[in-house]
């Protein structure tokens, strides 16, 4: 059965490879609106977490940012075999339509103390690893999917424009250190659930609570490096690249100020374009002791 699933998984993405951008677009909106109309958990989960996040929204407006943010998530989903498989420089590049703050970053990189780009699951966040490493050598985190039969298509995707990619263990943390003492950048997802392995600790996360890495704290800490967030947001005809200074409270040796304000970062880029953001992930799924579990279904 895992050899099938690897097979049309394989077979899947080398299809919507193929199809233009607005297509896998047209498709990825189909998908989310089914997503919605079938209660799948996706919608479920998705429901969840703006109820938990977003609790100003009436139920309408809520409704409605359900179904915006399930037919981007198709969407994401749609356009992702093209932008593993298609050429960077002949058919992505030219989609990337705009960079919207990319001095910082250069000038970031040029200081030589090296970068921490937090990357959240915001719009595309494969186009934003893709351009990064147009501009600078760029080391990140990877974690194997849970189909391995995918393992290597995926490497080889995000490896093609020039990224170095490295394992969530010791040896990846080891390997991320030494790029950021040789000024390099650093791209890490910030917003993931930490497994019980690595370092976490509960920060608030649109008012709530949420086991978060301690990982870009103790990296701050050891190297003095500078950080930054970005996004590669969906737009009309492609995808602009949105960079932005994180709150200076990333920066303190405290760590509950530092996740606090790491989490904040992202919340600010989420709340420019929320319906681009991955609702649909179990950000809650561990709770403080005493609160009572969400996803109750």
């Amino acid at each position: 059965m895992e050899v099938l699933k690897g097979w049309l998984a394989r077979l899947a993405i080398y299809l919507m490879a193929c199809l233009p951008l607005r297509m896998s677009h047209w498709i990825g909106e189909r998908i989310g609106r089914f997503m919605l109309s079938s209660h799948s958990q996706m919608a479920k989960i998705t429901e969840e977490n703006l109820r938990l996040c977003l609790p100003e929204l009436d139920p309408k407006r809520r409704r409605q940012l359900v179904q915006k943010s399930l037919v981007e998530t198709g969407k994401t989903m749609a356009e992702t075999g093209a932008i593993w498989k298609r050429s960077y420089n002949r058919w992505l590049r030219p989609k990337i339509v705009s960079n919207n703050g990319e001095e910082l970053l250069l000038n970031k990189v040029g200081d030589g103390k090296g970068v921490i780009l937090l990357a959240p699951h915001l719009g595309n966040w494969e186009v934003l690893g893709l351009k990064l490493s147009e501009l600078t050598r760029v080391t990140s985190l990877y974690q194997p999917p849970e189909l391995a039969a995918l393992e290597n298509l995926i490497r080889q995707a995000r490896e093609k424009a020039g990224a170095r990619l490295v394992p969530t263990n010791k040896s990846g943390v080891a390997a991320l250190l030494k790029a950021l003492r040789r000024g390099e950048l650093v791209a890490i997802l910030p917003d993931q659930v930490p497994d019980r392995r690595s370092g976490g600790a509960f920060a608030p996360f649109f008012g709530q609570p949420a086991l978060t890495m301690t990982l870009v704290h103790n990296l701050i800490v050891r190297t003095g490096c500078g950080v930054l967030i970005a996004y590669a947001k969906r737009v009309k005809g492609g995808f602009e690249i949105v960079y932005h200074e994180v709150d200076s409270g990333v920066y303190s040796k405290d760590d509950a100020i530092a996740l606090a304000a790491m989490n904040s970062s992202v919340e600010r880029c989420v709340r420019e374009v929320p319906e681009q953001y991955q609702w649909e992930y179990k950000r809650f799924k561990r709770r403080p002791q005493g609160l009572e579990k969400c996803y109750k279904f």
